[in-house]
Order: structure tokens, then sequence, then C-alpha cells
């Protein structure tokens, strides 16, 4: 299965990735050989805690180069009125009788809590290429969900404010 990831999306990844090379490894290899020095390895927390940090660190290195690797690169354009990728829209939720808004984004930056839909979320799927004014069903699983009208929708500009999710 592949990423969809957008050009900003891919550059923020590279940018992590030489950060924790060329920052991030160094300051915690000082780590372990700092706890390596305090004496016996076997009752050293330090030691154990630096060289953790220091994995976990090159598992994320891993993880993101094995996505752009693997990453299928879609736009982020859309027609002025549907809505796309890194959109804003406001969704009038007819059961709770509310507005919510969200940014539409790619499944690397999505977070719910912070108002970030994937387009791979039920919400997002469902939304994607829609016009301010379609009344839209959200399939939860099977033949539950719930009805949203998009009530409008805001053409924002990906200034890379969002945050890759990291796992």
């Amino acid at each position: 299965m592949y990423n969809e990831l957008t050009k900003n999306d891919i550059k923020k990844m590279r940018e992590e990735i030489e950060y924790r090379k060329i920052v991030l490894r160094k300051e915690l290899l000082e780590d372990v050989k700092e706890a390596r020095a305090h004496g016996d390895l076997s009752e050293n927390f330090e030691y154990h805690a630096a060289k953790k940090e220091k994995n976990k660190n090159e598992s994320r290195i891993r993880y993101l180069e094995r996505m752009i690797k693997t990453a299928k690169i879609v736009s982020d354009e859309s027609k002025e009125d549907e809505v796309g990728l890194n959109n804003t829209v406001h969704l009038y939720f007819e059961e709770d009788d509310e507005v919510e808004v969200f940014k539409l984004v790619t499944t690397v930056r999505g977070n719910s809590l912070k108002g970030l839909i994937s387009t791979e979320s039920p919400i997002g799927k469902a939304i994607l290429g829609k016009k301010v004014g379609d009344r839209v069903f959200i399939r939860v699983s099977g033949d539950a969900g719930y009805y949203v009208v998009v009530k409008e929708i805001e053409n924002t500009v990906d200034d890379g404010s969002d945050q890759l999710r990291s796992y």
C-alpha cells in the first residue's frame, strides 16, 4: 500500500530526516558515550535510556525514508468550488445541529484532535470533491452513518504549519 503524500509532505519529511541525522544523532550518540562512562552497564539506567532514545531516532529515520520511497505523489490543487486537499471545510452536522471546521490533509498529517482530517478517513473520503450545499452521507460501518452539509470551503494554502504525525 502506498501513502498518498504531497510534495510539501515529502519536503517536510526530508527536513526532519536531515535534522535527525545531522543534529539529533550526534546529540544522542554523545548521551550514550557519557552514560557508558558511568560504569557498570548492566545496572546503568542512563545508558539504557540513552540507547533507547538513539534507537528510537534511527527507527524514525528509517520509517520516514521508507514512506518517501513508497509514496504516491498527489496534487493538493482542487477546483475553486470543490472540497480538495488542504481546504478548510465548514460542515453542518444535522444530528447535532452544529457546524464544525476541518482541514483536509494527507494521512501522514491527519490529527482529528486538531481538526486535521485525512482524505482516507470516512469524512475525508465522503466530502472530497463535493461543493457548497451538498448533503453527504458519512458511512461509519455497514448502513450506519450520518449526514453532513458542506456549508463553506476555504481554499487554504499549505504553509507547512501542520506537523507530520509521528509514530
